[in-house]
């Protein structure tokens, strides 16, 4: 297990299941562990890790509601959860259903299934009301809530160490992910891409929730390629993007922007 520094105090880890990230930020007393990992061994071993460290992990974030950023193990122990009040009414209305696991099971990897620990998923805490910032011991991180990929979606941008955890956004292996359960997903998207682009200046590095980190020109350049991607299916144009290309990463990303189209095509046009 490893977690690859980015910054001061601010550390990574790389899963195998879609390039997922984790990000962990080192704080006075303990860690902040961001959306954090996929499998029992990845999730055990980024506690292993944090007790070499000698730092606990004191507070967690969930940047949105899906199920690969929710999950946690019991060895990072019992700290609070947190993630915008969205995101944590979107997981108690999932985990209140009886079924929720086997409706779940659809989504799941299959060639994962059998590591990913489903006991303790979307246990998440609602910031308090108004807050701007995670309630914890450490640098200061703002919370930047948008609805561009989905209900309670948010980006976290540590101030003082330039760092910006993007969530699933500005991948450079996944197309844009549009909230398809929302009234705009268009205009949706575009406003987080707009959110994140008003920060570029202040992120000196950058980790989305799947794919490779950046620097702030490799931002600028994701949320220019993410804009035309959208800007696209609003037109009814099939986007010139690598991502969907004869050489994109996965080869699963075509089908997944052809189901896009479509169900956008079916969608009433926003006034």
């Amino acid at each position: 297990m490893t977690l690859e520094p980015i910054a001061e105090g601010v550390l990574v880890h790389e899963s195998e299941c879609v390039q997922s990230r984790a990000t962990v930020v080192l704080g006075h007393s303990g860690a902040l562990v961001v959306d954090p990992g996929i499998t029992r061994a990845e999730l055990a071993g980024s506690a292993a890790a944090l007790r070499e460290f000698e730092q606990p992990v004191v507070a967690a974030f969930a940047t949105h509601p899906d199920w690969d950023h929710v999950l946690w193990h019991a060895d990072l122990g019992e700290a609070p959860r947190f993630g915008t009040a969205a995101c944590a009414a979107a997981m108690a209305e999932l985990l209140a259903r009886a079924d929720w696991q086997e409706e779940l099971a659809a989504w799941l990897p299959p060639e994962f299934v059998d590591d990913i620990p489903l006991e303790l998923l979307g246990l998440i805490t609602a910031v308090p009301d108004a807050s701007t910032h995670v309630p914890w011991d450490g640098p200061a991180v703002r919370i930047l809530e948008h609805r561009g990929h989905a209900a309670g979606h948010a980006a976290l941008l540590v101030e003082d160490r330039g760092v910006l955890i993007a969530g699933d956004m500005v991948s450079d292996i996944l197309v844009p992910f549009l909230d398809m359960g929302g009234p705009d997903p268009i205009g949706d998207y575009l406003a987080g891409l707009d959110l994140l682009e008003g920060v570029a200046d202040a992120a000196e590095v950058f980790v989305p929730g799947h794919g490779s980190v950046g620097d702030g020109a490799e931002l600028r350049a994701r949320v220019a390629l993410d804009r035309a991607y959208v800007t696209a299916l609003r037109d009814g144009r099939e986007p010139d993007d690598p991502r969907i290309g004869p050489s994109a990463p996965l080869d699963w990303m075509a089908d997944v922007h052809r189901a896009q189209a479509e169900a956008l095509a079916r969608r009433p046009l926003v006034e």
